[in-house]
């Protein structure tokens, strides 16, 4: 197993789960949990059908040196525009994301419908498989690119089970969960994986080996940091 790609794959699979179960939660409050259930189960079945299917031709189509060239640009465009937005919403110049205020909306929209079961189960599988697809894209691009697919279907599937976890025992949005520092943290990691495995498809010969993705994910906080203090100050300034 690699710890690496369990903890990043963890990460960014729960972010994106904690916005699935307030659309999740929102359409069991208006319209009943069991179609919302319904439809939370079928797009489960559909996410996990494309990384099974997907997976699998991908790593026996493409060649591991030119998949991890691709992955690795795909990985560095992923995660700079999580950390783009993380570093805008800690410097004040975009706001923080609210699962509260996306519950309200969301329950007011559904209010508004006139939609019964079906709208109801459509919903909820359009609200889970859409957020899905962001982690499906995270599961095979970092299994394929540290050829460890276990690792990264262990790390999403953990993810699943606490955000639901906590979701079934508190019926509320995961409004205290952290998750602008997740997706910080989420932004960071994808960004160093992705100049990691970039590097190597150029052959690139990283200082201690896998340990130089630590090295990336230190630099990139630091490079982070320093981009929040420039742009508060220019915040405050104005």
């Amino acid at each position: 197993m690699n710890l690496y790609v369990i903890v990043a794959a963890f990460l960014a699979a729960s972010v994106e789960f904690v916005e699935a179960l307030t659309i999740v939660l929102a359409v069991g409050t208006v319209r009943g949990f069991r179609p919302a259930m319904r439809g939370t189960f079928w797009a489960v079945i559909a996410l996990a059908a494309l990384v099974l299917i997907l997976g699998e031709g991908v790593l026996r189509v493409v060649p591991i040196g030119v998949l991890r060239g691709i992955i690795g640009a795909l990985l560095l465009l992923f995660g700079l525009k999580w950390l783009r937005k993380a570093v805008l919403r800690f410097a004040g110049k975009k706001s923080l994301h609210d699962e509260s205020q996306a519950y309200a909306k969301e329950v007011q929209r559904l209010q508004q419908g006139q939609g019964g079961s079906f709208e109801a189960q459509a919903t909820a599988f359009n609200g889970v498989f859409l957020e899905g697809l962001e982690v499906v894209v995270i599961v095979l691009t970092m299994g394929s690119g540290a050829n460890a697919y276990p690792s990264a279907i262990v790390g999403a599937l953990a993810g699943l089970v606490v955000v639901v976890s906590l979701g079934v025992a508190l019926r509320a949005p995961l409004a205290k969960v952290p998750e602008n520092v997740m997706k910080f943290v989420v932004g960071v990691m994808l960004t160093s994986f992705g100049t990691f495995w970039a590097g190597q498809s150029m052959g690139v010969h990283w200082p201690m080996q896998d340990g130089a993705i630590l090295l990336l994910i230190a630099g990139y906080l630091l490079m982070s940091g320093i981009l929040v203090s420039v742009l508060k100050k220019k915040v405050a300034t104005a």
